[in-house]
């Protein structure tokens, strides 16, 4: 089974789907010299539209600036950012292919699943919203520990929340586990296992498509 992953950044949800039995194709408008896996170098929607044939789902985490909230003071400022949620979201429809939408709290996602941490055991605050056209069950969400406050040193076994210059990036890759970005690619990835459990369902929805077919 192939996957576009698309809006990669350095791979952290790329590699969750790997786990999950995909193989991975990632596109990005940047270079990403740490990306796991095969890259292209290409506008997201256009590589979409030109080869969405070739795999069998897709995975987007369109830029999340509009809605974060690290970026709210720079919005208030008159800061503009782009909204690539709904034009994402229609290529995607047209192809008929099962998806994935992947954006932060408050994006308007439609009947989106909430992951967080917490739900695999990790300690790591990093709640994110993901829009799927096929089933995920949402799973339980633990409460936890507030996560260390930025600022002040971060120490074994502290819940992180790992935006801007965070301290202690070796514990960071540990707990998010992801072993091959440096601090600024992990203030921006998911962890994989969010990824991994979101394609548990999606590689059965793709095996399910096939047979089908088949028929």
């Amino acid at each position: 089974m192939r996957l576009l992953d698309l809006f990669c950044g350095s791979g952290g949800a790329g590699m969750g789907y790997f786990l999950a039995g995909f193989e991975i194709v990632g596109v990005d408008n940047k270079n990403q010299k740490k990306y796991p896996f095969e890259f292209h170098l290409n506008d997201a929607i256009e590589y979409l539209k030109e080869n969405y044939s070739k795999f069998d789902a897709i995975h987007a985490s369109p830029p999340c600036q509009k809605y974060t909230k690290a970026s709210k003071q720079w919005r208030s400022e008159g800061r503009e950012y782009p909204d690539l949620i709904e034009i994402c979201r229609k290529e995607l429809v047209k192809t008929g292919k099962p998806y994935v939408i992947e954006n932060v709290p408050n994006s308007p996602l439609i009947n989106p699943i909430i992951l967080n941490g917490s739900c695999f055991g990790l300690l790591v605050h990093r709640k994110r919203l993901f829009e799927c056209n096929f089933y995920v069950e949402q799973p339980d969400i633990p409460k936890t520990r507030k996560p260390a406050k930025m600022g002040r040193p971060i120490v074994e076994g502290d819940i992180i929340q790992p935006v801007g210059h965070f301290s202690n990036v070796p514990y960071a890759q540990k707990v998010m586990e992801i072993d091959w970005m440096g601090q600024r690619q992990l203030a921006q990835a998911i962890p994989p296992s969010y990824t991994k459990y979101v394609g548990s369902f999606l590689i059965e929805e793709c095996k399910k498509r096939l047979t089908s077919n088949d028929k």
